[in-house]
């Protein structure tokens, strides 16, 4: 093939043409080079060798060649091949060339930050556009009367009003005759000055702006000869207790940016002071005036601190009565919780023995009959069956709600209550309960009067309870005393009736729960009667409850327990 005169002249193997050859495969069906795009590539790599170059005119082109690879100018020192599916790698340069490594994480890095440095300025525009805002717009922040003494809640507001009086009269005289203002300049500042004081109590951020403004427009026309200037005493006082009262009521960000403002003003009204229109000191031979510029912001920065301070410690403070109050309600509702359960673990063990009962008469009913049917049999074994499913539910339940303190079951705060299985006790134990409280050393007496009607279990052992509790309460809070216990036994129900006379001497501490006449009320609402606990007027304590029969309230009443007596009053047991 070279001997033909015809053949086109071979390419330098440094030129597009030959690296297209080798990368092209022969074949009928030729493909485009697979060449990874060349990008900041140094011409040192591909340079021609010295008298090869190629000319352009030489090289026939029939059709148009494919795009050189991209070239880097000489002044390039490394090389870095980046391929296209590679998004973001380090490729090493050929041999004889320094490796440049292309740190990709640190990038991003620094981009962040950058973004994050970026973000700070608008942050801090947004913070001072709200400040500005909520002093633009301010809302009503009175300040609120003493808690006590009650009689003199309003003296604050009192005291500050004759504050205002005082400043307001002054600044009057010292911007009328001291500045120099006159009377229509001068007298109208010094009442804005004294009216802003007052003003500040109910809205403290307006207050402040008029105390501002008045001093500004009093500062104006430049300091007179030998006068504090920009901010006499009685205007920096004014101005002081107006900041205080902005502190005190309003967030710190806002007294921080009034703050601020005032400071910005001050800096800029004893600025201008320096105009070549006022008096050169060389002339006086010293100042034209005292300024009070920084003393006045050493002293607006001290109230507002103080007010800050105030305003975190009675925040901090309501937040403390509020947790205490929470608390309070917690354990208040705890407490009802646990004179439930203890009022459920009671019926429970009634209607457990109830159960227990209707179980063994099912399982003897067959036998009193002669030659029961076998549908007889079948409905009391069902009955039997029923019953016991329902005792081991009931079993269940007890145990749950036994499992906290399986020493004081019946959570009697003794340490040693009842045995899980004893009986629950009833009215017919009332005189063993005051056997043992005479032994306790009170001297206690029984009346029972009218028809002894039966009562329902759950009413017999609310009865009890209540009467245990109330000599309780007496053994405790009135040692000493004489008790006396009534029982009236009327067609609609029982009422039970406890009365102590005054202790003979002071209490010791209880060391008891505290829960005694909150179990009375849930045991009198549970079974629809009704509560009255008082004081008597002989120092004494009583208790009147009233207990349907049935055990079910009335239908046209609801359970009433309330601390009002309906009986008489002022009755001193024997």
């Amino acid at each position: 093939m070279s001997g033909d005169p015809a053949a086109p002249p071979a390419a330098p193997p440094w030129s597009s043409a030959s690296i297209a050859s080798e990368a092209v495969p022969a074949g009928p069906h030729p493909r485009r080079p697979l060449v990874p795009r060349v990008d900041d590539v140094t011409s040192e790599e591909y340079r021609p060798p010295i008298g090869e170059q190629p000319k352009l005119s030489d090289a026939p082109s029939p059709r148009p060649e494919p795009p050189a690879p991209t070239i880097s100018a000489p002044t390039v020192p490394a090389s870095t091949i980046s391929a296209p599916t590679v998004p973001a790698s380090t490729v090493p340069a050929p041999t004889g060339s320094a490796p440049a490594a292309v740190s990709v994480g640190g990038g991003r890095r620094g981009g962040g930050r950058a973004q994050a440095l970026a973000q700070v300025p608008l942050r801090l525009l947004s913070f001072l556009r709200g400040i500005l805002t909520e002093l633009a717009v301010p809302a009503a922040a009175p300040l609120p009367p003493l808690s006590r003494p009650r009689r003199l809640n309003r003296l604050p507001h009192v005291v500050v009003c004759l504050i205002a009086l005082g400043l307001g009269l002054a600044a009057m005289d010292e911007l009328s005759d001291g500045h120099h203002l006159g009377f229509p300049l001068g007298t109208l500042s010094g009442f804005v000055v004294g009216a802003a004081v007052a003003f500040a109590l109910w809205r403290p951020v307006p207050a402040w702006w008029l105390s501002l403004g008045a001093t500004v427009v009093a500062d104006v026309p430049g300091p007179a000869l030998g006068t504090d200037w920009p901010w006499s005493s009685s205007t920096m006082t004014a101005q002081a207790v107006v900041l205080f009262l902005l502190a005190l009521r309003t967030p710190t960000r806002v007294a921080v940016g009034a703050l601020s403002l005032t400071a910005l003003a001050t800096y800029v009204l004893q600025g201008l002071a320096t105009r070549p229109t006022y008096p050169p000191a060389a002339l006086l031979g010293g100042p034209s005036y005292h300024p009070t510029g920084a003393p006045a912001v050493i002293v607006f920065a001290t109230v507002v601190l103080l007010g800050t301070a105030l305003r975190g410690r009675r925040e901090a403070r309501t937040q403390l009565v509020e947790q205490a109050s929470l608390t309070e309600e917690e354990r208040a509702r705890r407490t009802v919780l646990e004179e439930r359960s203890r009022i459920a673990r009671e019926l429970h063990d009634v209607v457990a023995h109830h159960m227990s009962v209707i179980s063994i008469q099912a399982q003897v009913a067959p036998h009193l009959v002669e030659n029961p049917t076998d549908e007889l049999k079948e409905n009391l074994e069902g009955i039997r069956q029923n019953a016991l499913e329902a005792l081991t539910e009931l079993r269940r339940v007890l145990g749950v709600l036994r499992s906290e303190n399986p020493e004081d079951p019946y959570g009697l705060g003794t340490g040693a209550g009842v045995a899980p299985d004893a009986p629950q006790p009833t009215l017919s134990r009332l005189d063993a309960l005051v056997e043992n409280t005479r032994a306790a050393g009170l001297d206690v007496t029984t009346e029972i009067a009218g028809e002894q009607l039966p009562l329902a279990p759950g009413v017999e052992l609310s009865a009890y309870r209540i009467i245990q509790e109330a000599l309780s309460n007496a053994l405790r809070h009135a040692p000493g005393s004489a008790v006396k216990v009534e029982l009236w036994h009327f067609p609609r129900g029982l009422q039970v009736r406890v009365v102590n006379s005054r202790p003979r001497h002071p209490a010791p501490p209880s060391p008891g729960a505290g829960h005694g006449l909150l179990g009375m009320r849930e045991r009198v609402a549970m079974l629809g009667g009704t509560l009255v606990t008082s004081e008597t007027s002989c120092g004494g304590f009583a208790v009147v409850a009233f207990l349907p029969g049935n055990g079910t309230a009335p239908t046209d009443a609801t359970a009433r327990t309330d601390d009002t007596p309906t009986g008489p009053r002022g009755e001193e047991t024997p």
